[in-house]
């Protein structure tokens, strides 16, 4: 079911940014990112409502993996609200000449070939040690906020939180969903 709702969010079916107009930093991709040292697993700290999350309750995880092919494996995995764990699968692949961007899917193999089955993906922010990132997209529809740790210091999110408004990003939305310290 998630892979279906994933789709959603390829399609575009989340609620626009109401700022995104009023924008005072570039809403744009990190210069480099060492996928290498992208993969593993990320805690959510928070994310922008979507569709295919609501489900989602706690212990909410992206685990991203390096694949011969020159892909990257995405395991999305969360509690609903009776404590089961549900996870979606989903390939991501590099957006040539973007180093900051993916392009992911979680859409059955046989629709790869499909253009819309492909969301963006940016990495909009990145701590230099990889402990923290941010992920949003050109529309503003989502924004996910991720740490290597299941929770965060509240400065830390404050601030991450100041930035992606300032990216034009509908940061009130929010649904914080781990603990901040």
């Amino acid at each position: 079911m998630l892979r279906k709702l994933s789709l959603l969010m390829a399609l575009g079916m989340a609620a626009p940014s109401a700022n995104a107009q009023d924008a005072t930093l570039a809403n744009d991709s990190v210069p480099t990112l060492d996928l290498q040292h992208y993969s593993g697993q990320w805690h959510e700290i928070a994310h922008l409502p979507m569709f295919f999350q609501r489900k989602c309750v706690a212990n909410i995880t992206a685990t991203y993996s390096q694949k011969p092919d020159g892909t990257i494996g995405v395991l999305n995995a969360c509690e609903n609200k009776s404590g089961k764990r549900i996870a979606s699968e989903g390939t991501a692949r590099a957006v040539e000449d973007h180093p900051g961007r993916l392009k992911v899917r979680f859409a059955p193999d046989w629709l790869a070939w499909v253009p819309m089955v492909w969301a963006d993906y940016w990495v909009v922010e990145l701590d230099q040690g990889y402990q923290w990132a941010v992920v949003g997209g050109p529309s503003h529809k989502y924004l996910w906020i991720l740490s290597r740790a299941p929770s965060m210091d509240r400065k830390l999110f404050d601030d991450i939180r100041a930035r992606a408004a300032q990216r034009g990003y509908p940061v009130q939305n929010l649904v914080i969903a781990a603990p901040l310290d």
